[in-house]
C-alpha cells in the first residue's frame, strides 16, 4: 500500500522530521568516515572506491560515472587512469557507439571492491541490533525516501 505525501510533507518540519534528519546526517558522516578509512587501507581513495563499487553493476559508460557520482567528466578520467594503472579496471570503445568508453572492473578490482565492502562494519554492527523484520521495514522506507527524492520519471 503506497501512501501519498500528506500536507505536514510540505509545511514546515516538525520535531521529530528535525530528529530523523539529524540522525541520517550522522549515520552518513559515519559511513562516510569509515568508507574512506577502508579505501585508505587498500591504497584508494574513497572516489576510485566509489567507482570500483558502481562497477560491481556491470561496464559503464564514463559519463554515467561521472553523473552519478556527480562529478565532472574530466574528474573521473583521472581517477579512471589511476585504477587502470593499477589495474583495476579496464576501459575500452563501446561496440553500439565507438565515441563512448566503457570502463569495467577486472577481477583483481572486483576483488579490491568486495573486500572494501565487506569491511565496512559500519552499518552491519547497528543492523545486527534491529530483527529481519525491522531491517526489511527499514530497507523498503529507505528505497520510498530514494524513489521520492529522485523525482518523477527519474
Amino acid at each position: 500500500m503506497e501512501t501519498q505525501p500528506t500536507q505536514a510533507a510540505t509545511a514546515e518540519p516538525d520535531e521529530i522530521t528535525r530528529e530523523v534528519v539529524d540522525l541520517m546526517a550522522n549515520l552518513v558522516a559515519l559511513f562516510h568516515r569509515e568508507y574512506e578509512e577502508a579505501a585508505a587501507a587498500r591504497s584508494l581513495t574513497g572516489a576510485q572506491a566509489k567507482v570500483l563499487a558502481l562497477l560491481r553493476r556491470g561496464p559503464m559508460p564514463m559519463r554515467q560515472i561521472a553523473q552519478t557520482l556527480s562529478c565532472e567528466p574530466s574528474n573521473i578520467t583521472g581517477i579512471v587512469d589511476r585504477l587502470e594503472t593499477r589495474g583495476f579496471v579496464t576501459r575500452a570503445a563501446d561496440r553500439q557507439d565507438r565515441r563512448v568508453k566503457l570502463v569495467a572492473a577486472t577481477d583483481t578490482g572486483a576483488a579490491a571492491s568486495e573486500e572494501l565492502r565487506e569491511s565496512l562494519n559500519f552499518a552491519r554492527e547497528p543492523l545486527a541490533a534491529l530483527g529481519h523484520d525491522e531491517r526489511a521495514v527499514l530497507r523498503d522506507l529507505l528505497q520510498r525516501m530514494l524513489a521520492g527524492a529522485a523525482g518523477p520519471g527519474a
